[in-house]
């Protein structure tokens, strides 16, 4: 079993920047592949960034040029570097993890409660 922890959410103004952290602890060779998801209300959950075991990334394009998926493997922990917070990025921000690579399909076997992120113009 593997659990994974999101933290680094909060309220910014618009322009802003904030720094989302995952720990993930149990059996983490299963989760070799990692991604950051984000769903608002009434939304669908839209995967946000990947990162595969060899440290290939994906975004979307929505946040390409403003957000960074960076993995420490000793700490085993995911991050999402956000910055230049655009209103429509106003979301409950979730983690997940699998030993596949499922770049941005929600298709993860493992997730976290998820963090909210708020940006107001």
């Amino acid at each position: 079993q593997v659990q994974l922890v999101e933290s680094g959410g909060g309220s910014v103004q618009a322009g802003g920047s904030l720094r989302l952290s995952c720990a993930a602890s149990g059996d983490t060779y299963t989760t070799s592949s990692m991604a950051w998801f984000r769903q608002a209300p009434g939304k669908e959950r839209d995967g946000v960034a990947a990162i595969e075991s060899d440290g290939r990334t994906s975004y979307a394009d929505s946040v390409k040029g403003r957000f960074t998926i960076s993995k420490d493997n000793v700490r085993n922990i995911l991050y999402l570097q956000m910055n230049t917070l655009k209103p429509e990025d106003t979301a409950m921000y979730y983690c997940a993890g699998d030993r596949i690579a499922y770049c941005l399909l929600p298709k993860y076997a493992y997730w976290g409660q998820g963090t909210q992120v708020t940006a107001s113009s």
